[in-house]
């Protein structure tokens, strides 16, 4: 595990927290290494009932870091083993065992906010906004989000977010089915802890298998959804105009 993400297990629920807050936590290949480390742990570890993520500083997670997108889009190996990781994110929060409760604050932007979707529970501040800024740049969706988002919003509602990506308040995001709880700022850090504790001290498998029964039963294979996404990812990455678009973002 690298100095991107922390873990902290204490009373049956593992803290991870994403740790570039000098960038609103925004993703790169050392918060995604790091990441998936601390969820693999988490997930191993016997211990460990409940699984709470969050981010440090101002933001829970404000997308992919397009300062590092040239890196990113390299070449199609570099572009694809990027996007892959992302994606093995989704894998270890949807797939593994452990109930996955996300504290989301500030910012969740892109992955951040798919990363929220991915969550068995999420918790959002009141002063929340997300939004899906992909489709702006150029860019596609990850995370599972084209198979999990209709089954949530809706077809239409589903179309519209990606394809315009304007801001999501906590409380639509709420009304929407994407968090469970909204509180506000001062409370959240309480509330995602509390409610961690809670499902922590449930019967063991019995709460592994609501996760494990209710994720397979409302959707198509993940997986099925992830392939397209990462095909599609990994070809607007490689488009020029993207490469443009994002430049003249970094520009303002």
């Amino acid at each position: 595990m690298n100095n991107a993400v922390k873990l902290h297990v204490e009373g049956g629920v593992a803290d991870i927290r994403l740790n570039r807050p000098e960038r609103l936590n925004a993703i790169n290949p050392d918060l995604l290494h790091g990441f998936a480390d601390a969820l693999k742990a988490a997930q191993s570890d016997p211990k460990v009932g409940v699984i709470l993520i969050r981010g440090e500083g101002r933001a829970f997670c404000a997308g992919d870091d397009l300062k590092e997108f040239g890196q990113q889009r390299a070449g199609e190996r570099e572009t694809r083993r990027f996007i892959e990781d992302i994606q093995v994110i989704t894998d270890l929060i949807m797939n593994g065992e452990k109930i996955v409760i996300g504290a989301i604050h500030g910012w969740a932007v892109g992955g951040g906010l798919e990363w929220v979707i991915n969550c068995d529970m999420a918790i959002m501040s009141e002063s929340c906004k997300c939004f899906f800024p992909e489709i702006n740049l150029g860019l596609f969706v990850t995370g599972g989000v084209s198979s999990l988002l209709p089954n949530q919003v809706g077809l239409q509602k589903a179309k519209e977010l990606i394809l315009l990506g304007e801001h999501i308040t906590a409380q639509q995001a709420l009304d929407m089915g994407l968090v469970c709880r909204v509180v506000p700022d001062a409370d959240l850090e309480k509330a995602a802890r509390e409610l961690a504790a809670k499902i922590a001290a449930l019967p063991k498998i019995a709460r592994e298998s609501v996760k494990k029964v209710l994720n397979r039963s409302f959707q198509l294979p993940i997986s099925e959804a992830m392939a397209l996404e990462t095909n599609a990812t990994v070809k607007c990455f490689l488009d020029p105009e993207a490469m443009t678009r994002i430049e003249g973002k970094l520009d303002k």
